[in-house]
């Protein structure tokens, strides 16, 4: 007999448990808590249905990552890759409202570090797949369903270790969805766009390092590494690169602008965009490369002038951008600056309008008459950069009916970050019909 719990019945409660395991990411090994208490606890949720689970570290102890396969009805089509990560960025509890790690259920909303990136999607995808292996349920094609570790420092230790040395457990999967898309903008009281996302930047952190004549900080000196560091980061913070108009980017103008009638025209995209609202911030880092100075290190002591100085500047380059902006790049740091990447992951752009893209078009109708799918570049990354290494195409699907008043784009890595309960349970409807179509 078919069970008469639907996902939605306990996915607010699967993501509240979720955001108790504290797992936050600082990329410092010694400080790292809680995702293998978390990777435990999906294990646990996915066995107790009857899904044969592997449970395997991803080159560092405590790195735990979570996978099963829900085989099709097709066994000669592409498999689907649903993913999700389990770790979080750091969080003060002294600047919040409620405690980040609480998972606390008020005011209509599941607050704590993760709801929205992206516990939110994790507790969705975990409360679809128990649905589906309790009711019998076989889709359209296998669905391998992965929880991975350490996406918020690059995924060395989770999906770029998974792919490397564990392809196996990824055989056959031809696309792939993950987090950071299918969440609305209110365009009126009917009429809802939800962004797929279809492709993002590339990530590339850098370490500047300048070398110098160390010596007395009370010397006349010309040769200071410090002062070269400072200038290098200071021109590079303040280029501004050319604007460049995507694929992915035009074609998401080019909808927006028959749905409201607003104009995007190149010479003012910018200004455009902005007329967005709070999502202007989002979309609007992906018309430019940016780079963005983020640390600096020099020296031991207020009056000794030291050999060497570095810096670290976290760059996102468009796709098709990487040797002109590298060619900028060494323009503005000049002669005495030497670069090194301490992470580097390409680009990410894949089709829209494709069968994938139209179920999930489909899908998101069935809950809301008003949506519409339109497709957009993420100005962050995901573990889709990893996983497009192995030939995926991969998209962004985590789907929100959101409030209009709702500053979403604000609650990724943010204060008070939390998720509304009818917008997880909305989430879970869609993804249900989603994966039951694909």
């Amino acid at each position: 007999m078919a069970s008469t719990l639907a996902a939605e019945d306990e996915v607010v409660e699967l993501t509240s448990e979720l955001i108790r395991i504290d797992t936050t990411n600082t990329a410092d090994p010694e400080t790292l808590v809680g995702e293998q208490e978390a990777a435990e606890y999906v294990a646990a949720k996915l066995t107790e249905v009857g899904y044969e689970v592997e449970v395997l570290e991803s080159g560092a102890p405590r790195r735990s990552n979570v996978f099963c396969r829900l085989k099709g009805a097709d066994p000669d089509r592409g498999a689907l890759l649903v993913h999700g990560h389990l770790d979080v960025v750091p969080a003060d509890p002294a600047e919040w409202s409620v405690h980040p790690f609480s998972g606390a259920v008020q005011d209509g909303y599941v607050w704590g570090r993760g709801a929205v990136d992206m516990k939110n999607m994790v507790g969705m995808t975990l409360a679809v797949a128990r649905r589906f292996k309790r009711d019998g349920v076989v889709p359209p094609r296998d669905i391998v369903f992965a929880f991975v570790a350490d996406e918020e420092a690059g995924g060395s230790y989770g999906a770029q270790w998974l792919v490397a040395n564990r392809p196996d457990l990824f055989e056959g999967c031809t696309e792939a969805v993950g987090e950071v898309g299918g969440f609305s903008l209110t365009l009126a009281e009917d009429r809802r766009v939800y962004l797929v996302e279809t492709a993002e930047k590339g990530l590339a952190w850098m370490r500047l390092r300048a070398r110098g004549k160390p010596g007395h900080g009370s010397f006349l000196h010309d040769d200071n590494a410090v002062t070269k560091v400072a200038e290098a980061v200071a021109r590079l913070g303040n280029h501004r690169f050319p604007l460049v108009l995507t694929d992915t980017v035009r074609a998401f103008t080019e909808r927006m602008a028959e749905l409201t009638g607003q104009e995007f025209p190149e010479d003012d995209l910018e200004g455009a965009l902005a007329k967005l609202g709070p999502l202007a911030r989002m979309v609007g880092a992906t018309v430019r490369d940016t780079a963005n100075p983020t640390m600096l290190s020099a020296g031991y002591k207020a009056n000794v002038i030291p050999s060497s100085a570095e810096a670290v500047v976290d760059c996102r380059v468009l796709p098709g951008r990487e040797k002109a902006f590298l060619r900028e790049v060494d323009e503005l740091l000049g002669p005495d600056v030497t670069r090194e990447w301490v992470q580097n992951l390409p680009a990410v752009e894949t089709p829209f309008g494709t069968p994938l893209t139209d179920a999930m078009a489909a899908a998101l109708l069935t809950e809301d008459p008003g949506a519409t799918a339109v497709p957009y570049m993420l100005s962050g990354g995901t573990d889709a950069k990893s996983f497009q290494s192995l030939g995926m195409e991969c998209y962004g699907f985590a789907p929100l009916r959101l409030p209009p008043d709702l500053d979403f784009a604000s609650l990724f890595h943010g204060i008070d970050e939390r998720v509304p309960v009818e917008s997880l349970k909305f989430g879970c409807r869609v993804l249900d019909t989603f994966l039951r179509s694909c």
